[in-house]
């Protein structure tokens, strides 16, 4: 098996056909152009599973436990899991070429076994019972869940540097490119808040049932079946054959040392005969992951009530200032009341009638001066009783 570079994928593919990129338990690559029942077959999963990883549900976050498969899609990272190889969807996209580089980096194992100098040492390999230990499988996940948790995180962060700033800038000086600015910001942060909350909904829903994360168990269960096997009379793989098995070569390369192989079988068969689950290794897994990825959502939710309140000042301030238009509204409209009356006084004496009072000289001036003094009057009657009902604030 060669190592095979990532743009080979950029190749013309075969109708009916995908490109996948496989790892197996030594870090090795080799892209594979086959069909969905091929792997189907290769890794003994239902179509409705294989439709999980397609185009339709590239928005949806799911992670599903099969019989001999791990189903995951989360993401930009669409990817089906075994007990020895991965198989890798969309591997040169540049959003996952950094998470196939990390696991690379990951799943290599050195020339020598680890575990092959502990099975020969007893005393050594009793003492690595005292180390946790993660199967292949898992650390798959492992690399996956962190690539996903840190760039959610990282458009979680990117998101808050721009956010913030705007806000403040829209605090201060309410404009039309503040607003589009800031409604733009809102539209980001509630894609991203949907995405971010569908992955902590799946990993919540992974915690809650013990059932579902022992699916995952991969490599226990091929190591059930062997041991079924050999009771059941089947040939079974010599020692030497065992240890450089690929299964058991990656659990040696984790990154602590594993148990014995032995005791990984007595505590399977303790958990399945008392009907309880086994699952703390991945539980603790997943937990690690649900807390990073549930500190990205506080983060939005911060955020979203960071907008909410500024959205709130933003409404008080409009609401003050049409206030302030209502109020020079009324008083504008109230000296042209004033104003009209004063005019109906002009229109009066100014009609081509005979009056007496043409003739006293005085007369002009008390009525002139009486018309300004009754529009004044009038005017401060009309503010005062806005004031005392309440209608303008002063």
């Amino acid at each position: 098996m060669s190592n095979t570079d990532l743009p080979a994928l950029g190749k013309k593919k075969k109708p009916g056909c995908r490109m996948w990129l496989r790892f197996d338990i030594y870090g090795n690559t080799e892209v594979l152009e086959v069909d969905k029942y091929a792997i189907m077959r290769r890794a003994s999963i239902p179509a409705r599973d294989l439709r999980i990883l397609g185009p339709l549900m590239s928005n949806s976050s799911t992670i599903l436990g099969r019989e001999k498969a791990i189903v995951l899609n989360l993401e930009h990272i669409k990817a089906i899991i075994t007990a020895e190889e991965v198989l890798l969807l969309n591997a040169n996209s540049a959003a996952v070429i950094p998470f196939v580089e990390e696991l690379r980096r990951r799943i290599s194992l050195p020339a020598t076994s680890p575990l092959r100098e502990e099975a020969a040492s007893p005393d050594r390999a009793n003492g690595m019972q005292n180390h946790d230990s993660l199967p292949f499988e898992f650390r798959v996940m492992e690399v996956a869940l962190e690539a996903v948790c840190s760039y959610l995180d990282a458009r979680t962060q990117e998101l808050e540097g721009d956010a913030y700033p705007a806000l403040d800038e829209l605090t201060a000086k309410v404009t039309v490119m503040n607003l589009d600015r800031v409604r733009g910001l809102k539209s980001r942060l509630t894609r991203l808040t949907a995405r971010v909350q569908k992955v902590r909904d799946e990993l919540e829903q992974l915690l809650d049932d013990d059932g579902d994360m022992d699916d995952m168990y991969l490599t226990r269960k091929m190591l059930n079946a062997q041991k079924e096997a050999s009771r059941a009379g089947f040939t079974v793989a010599p020692d030497d054959e065992i240890l450089n098995s690929p299964m058991v070569m990656s659990r040696a390369s984790s990154r602590r040392a594993s148990g014995a192989l032995s005791q990984m079988e007595s505590d399977s068969d303790s958990d399945s005969s008392d009907g309880k689950f086994d699952v703390e290794e991945l539980e603790m897994l997943l937990e690690s992951y649900f807390l990073q990825i549930d500190t990205s959502l506080n983060k939005l939710s911060t955020l979203n009530e960071f907008i909410d309140d500024t959205e709130d000042y933003i409404n008080i301030e409009l609401d003050n200032q049409r206030n302030i238009l209502l109020t020079m509204q009324l008083m504008l409209t109230t000296a042209t009341f004033v104003v009209g009356c004063y005019t109906v006084v002009v229109g009066v004496f100014g009609m081509n009638i005979p009056n007496k009072l043409y003739h006293k000289g005085s007369m002009f001036k008390w009525v002139v001066g009486s018309s300004i003094f009754g529009m004044f009057v009038i005017f401060f009657a009309v503010i005062a009783y806005a004031k005392r009902q309440n209608l303008i604030v002063m």
